[in-house]
């Protein structure tokens, strides 16, 4: 049997060289999920200031676009491109400096009260892409309480500043467990497809059906649902974000 061709590491992967690999550790559908999130939890704030929005969502692409995911392919290359570690570490430290730099403009323009905020996220992108603390963090639940439930969380309270409501609590409450929920869902679909893609040599079988027939098993037939799970996922989140933000604002 002739060798299964090697894939690519993720779905949205260009081929690796030049401004392609720019590309591909930005991870495109990703980190606009990701910002998504931000704005679905801006959209449940009893009022959606515009200037806050646009910082925060600034603010966490530079910080998981940029930062955590150039640090995470200074961790073992996962996307295998062929940017220097130089070039990588000033991603890194570039993306989560204006982050930083966006917070603390917002701690002394906004409230105070988004300390706390600026603090997780410095410590978390680090923590769970470099894997420190003998990996405490880079686990299921880190991932999506940090770029799920977290991102909602921070985009709903540097518009609301507090609770005004009980319904608006709820609401909150809400979409920071359902960003969660969608990023442990992401994370369910893309664990298997990046085994399948990164870490297997080659796939076996055969899969027989209830009426008789019998179907081959290869390595593009197991990844073909995840991959399009994630895809439909990537694409249907921001577009669930805009709606929402475009009713608000």
């Amino acid at each position: 049997m002739a060798a299964e061709r090697t894939p690519r590491p993720a779905f949205y992967a260009l081929a690796p060289g030049g401004a392609r690999d720019i590309v591909n550790v930005l991870h495109p559908p990703y980190t606009v999920w990701h910002v998504a999130n931000v704005a679905l939890g801006a959209a449940v704030a009893a009022h959606v200031y515009p200037v806050r929005v646009a910082a925060a969502i600034a603010a966490f692409f530079l910080a998981v676009g940029v930062g955590a995911h150039a640090l995470d392919e200074l961790n073992g290359r996962p996307l295998g491109t062929r940017l220097s570690k130089r070039a990588l570490i000033a991603m890194a430290v570039g993306g989560l400096g204006g982050a930083l730099a966006i917070g603390i403009v917002g701690v002394f323009v906004v409230s105070p009260t988004l300390i706390p905020l600026i603090l997780f996220g410095a410590f978390i992108a680090p923590a769970y892409n470099l894997e420190l603390f003998g990996g405490r963090f880079h686990t299921d639940f880190w991932l999506a309480a940090s770029w799920g439930g977290f991102s909602a969380l921070t985009g709903w309270w540097v518009n609301a500043l507090g609770v005004h409501s009980v319904r608006e609590g709820f609401a909150a409450a809400a979409v920071v467990v359902a960003c969660y929920g969608l990023c442990r869902v992401q994370r369910h679909l893309s664990t298997p497809v990046r085994d399948l893609r990164r870490r297997t040599e080659s796939v076996t079988g055969e899969q027989h059906m209830a009426d008789g027939s019998v179907r081959a098993l290869d390595r593009a037939s197991l990844t073909a649902p995840l991959d399009a799970g994630l895809r439909g996922l990537s694409i249907a989140v921001p577009l669930l974000a805009v709606a929402a933000l475009l009713l608000r604002l």
